[in-house]
C-alpha cells in the first residue's frame, strides 16, 4: 500500500486524530514562530504603545481601493490615484517626521510615517469633496493631517473645506498645528458629545475614532445625526470591534459596508473602516 492510500485508510479509523497531530502541531508552530519573530522585532524597533502605525499588505491596499470605489461610486483607477497621491506627498511626510522628532511625546512615537487605512479616509475626502469634516479622537494628529491634506488638495481644485477635530486631551493634535495643514483644521478640546452638540454648521463627513466603547460610539452617532448635511457620510474606526454603525445605518435607512485592513510585518491584526451612506 502506498503512502497516500495508507493516509486515507488511517483517516477512516480511530487513529486519525493521533496520526494528524504532528502535522497540526507543525502548522501551529510555524504560525506562532512567525508572530513571535514579528513581535520581537517590533518591541526593539518601535516606540509606539497604542494607535499603532504600519503599512498595508499589497492585497489589503488593493481591497481598500475597491472598497472606496464602491462607496464613492468612482472608477477604481481614480481611487488608486488618490491613494498614490497621499503616499507620494513628501512635504507631509517630512513634516510628520520633523514634528515627531521635536514633540514632547517623541519617546512614544515612531518617526517613520505609515498611514495604513488612513489613506482610505484621504481617498473618500478627495472623492466626495466635503465642506465640513468632523473627526472625534485625534491623538497625535496623524489622521488629522491626512484629512487636512485631502481638504487642501480639494481647495486647490476649487472645493474648499474644513476639518473640526475633537479630543478630550489638551495635548492632542500636535502634528496638525503647523501650516498649511493647520489652516484648515479647527482643534476643539473637550467631551466629544458636548462638542458635537455645539457644532454650528452642517457636517458632510463624520468619523468616529475616539472612545471605542460600544456605548460611546453609539452616543456619538446619535448626537451627530441632527447635525448632518443631506447625503452625509458616516465613518467608524471601530468596525472590527462593534456593529454600532451597521445598526445605526439600518435604523436610519442607509447602506453600510466594512473594510478590514491587513498590516504588513506587524503583530497587530489591524483595524478597519466602516461606512454608512
Amino acid at each position: 500500500m502506498d503512502a497516500t492510500k495508507l493516509r486515507r485508510a488511517i483517516a477512516r479509523t480511530r487513529l486519525a486524530p493521533v496520526a494528524a497531530f504532528p502535522k497540526r502541531l507543525a502548522s501551529v508552530a510555524r504560525h506562532d514562530s512567525k508572530v513571535l519573530r514579528t513581535s520581537a522585532r517590533w518591541l526593539v524597533t518601535s516606540r509606539e504603545h497604542h494607535n499603532y502605525t504600519y503599512e498595508l499588505t499589497t492585497l489589503s491596499r488593493h481591497h481598500l481601493a475597491w472598497f472606496v470605489s464602491v462607496v464613492c461610486d468612482l472608477p477604481v483607477k481614480q481611487v488608486r490615484g488618490y491613494l498614490a497621491e497621499i503616499e507620494s506627498d513628501d512635504a507631509l511626510r517630512r513634516h510628520i517626521e520633523h514634528a515627531t522628532a521635536r514633540a514632547a511625546r517623541r519617546g512614544l512615537a515612531d518617526r517613520k510615517v505609515r498611514y495604513a487605512r488612513r489613506i482610505g479616509w484621504y481617498a473618500i475626502v478627495r472623492a466626495t469633496r466635503p465642506s465640513h469634516v468632523v473627526e472625534t479622537g485625534v491623538d497625535k494628529g496623524l489622521g488629522s493631517c491626512v484629512l487636512a491634506s485631502a481638504l487642501l488638495r480639494n481647495a486647490d481644485e476649487g472645493h474648499p473645506g474644513r476639518l473640526t477635530s475633537l479630543d478630550i486631551n489638551p495635548e492632542a493634535g500636535y502634528l496638525a498645528r503647523t501650516a498649511p495643514w493647520s489652516e484648515v483644521v479647527d482643534l476643539v478640546i473637550g467631551d466629544s458629545i458636548a462638542s458635537i452638540a455645539a457644532l454650528d454648521r452642517p457636517v458632510d463627513l463624520f468619523l468616529h475614532d475616539s472612545d471605542h466603547s460600544r456605548a460611546h460610539e453609539k452616543r456619538e452617532f446619535e448626537a451627530v445625526e441632527s447635525k448632518l448635511a443631506p447625503g452625509a457620510i458616516l465613518l467608524t474606526d471601530n468596525v472590527t470591534a462593534t456593529n454600532v454603525l451597521a445598526e445605526h445605518a439600518e435604523r436610519t435607512g442607509r447602506r453600510f459596508l466594512a473594510y478590514r485592513e491587513t498590516p504588513a510585518d506587524h503583530w497587530y491584526p489591524g483595524d478597519g473602516i466602516g461606512v454608512a451612506w
